[in-house]
């Protein structure tokens, strides 16, 4: 046989052997997840990859357009406003109104909720494939973002979004390693100033309070949603005052606060050091609330961190 002859041959079996392998890729990255277990501990049998897809949660449908799977979502509830692409899917109500009957219609592979939504119960009984999602920590997200690129297929870029979402985390925490931690009072809710709603241990915003080098507190409340009578707060002293924003506005403006004479003695009153950052950045467990740790961390220690 000829040098030509055996070079020709050696190339066409390295050839036959690399489309075996990209086809077995190919096949792995497209095969029926199989079983699932969701974050309520239910397994799940998935007999095929889902091309239909409702989301009854803001936070998972940001993570799916985060993966690029928006043309797969079918349907979103009425407060998914994130991408603005979200908001052109069909709607099928909001957390308590959710449609059972538009569910059906939308025909989906699977649907995945927060665990909130009452209509999973029925999901199940009439044999729609459903997935619960309630992600406790930054830990929890990250797997839930892996769980999601396993489901659908797009575990390379579910990889590349956890890394991302992972070095950012990182830095923050570095960066704030050896500062001081000044106490923090976080205003969720202010409908009465006086008795102003704040977060402690379980809720997401409590954990970035800490990772963004801040002392929440109400770390040592009990529960994840505290209302803080004025005594407690006068006598917490916070020296940072961070205010939620929904929908744009805050809860509460810092020159509002600055009017009310039970707040005039804080430190971080007199000190004018009140930051206002947006809701769904630090209290939606998807890919943004990444952002809102860092907004987060230039409230509380704006020395280290340039815009």
């Amino acid at each position: 046989m000829s040098e030509k002859l055996k070079a020709t041959n050696l190339i066409s079996v390295l050839l036959i052997c690399s489309l075996i392998v990209i086809a077995a890729v190919v096949a792995c990255d497209n095969a029926a997840p199989g079983t699932i277990t969701d974050d309520k501990g239910r397994e799940v049998y998935l007999e095929r990859m889902p091309q239909r897809i409702v989301s009854l949660a803001p936070s998972i449908t940001e993570i799916m357009f985060a993966l690029n799977l928006g043309h797969k979502v079918v349907g979103v509830t009425d407060h998914c406003d994130y991408p603005e692409e979200a908001q052109t899917k069909p709607t099928v109500g909001g957390y308590f109104t959710t449609s059972l009957e538009v569910i059906i219609a939308l025909d989906p592979d699977i649907v995945f909720s927060d665990g909130h939504d009452p209509v999973c119960g029925q999901l199940e009984g009439l044999g729609i494939p459903f997935i619960v999602l309630q992600p406790k920590d930054l830990d929890g997200l990250i797997s839930n973002i892996e769980l999601l690129g396993n489901i659908t297929g797009s575990q390379q870029k579910a990889s590349e979004l956890v890394s991302d979402l992972e070095e950012r985390i990182d830095a923050v925490v570095a960066t704030v390693e050896n500062a001081p931690r000044p106490r923090v009072f976080y205003v969720y809710d202010a409908t009465d100033p006086t008795k102003p709603w704040t977060v402690g241990p379980g809720s997401f915003i409590d954990a970035l309070i800490s990772l963004a080098g801040g002392e929440n507190v109400a770390a040592q409340a009990h529960g994840p949603w505290i209302q803080f009578s004025m005594e407690e707060l006068v006598n917490s002293d916070p020296e940072i005052i961070v205010v939620n924003a929904m929908m744009g506005t805050a809860v509460i403006s810092p020159s509002e606060i600055k009017k009310i004479a039970a707040w005039q003695g804080m430190t971080a009153v007199r000190e004018d050091r009140i930051g206002v950052v947006d809701g769904d950045l630090v209290d939606r467990p998807g890919p943004r609330i990444v952002e809102g740790l860092e907004e987060m961390a230039q409230i509380i220690h704006p020395e280290l961190f340039s815009d």
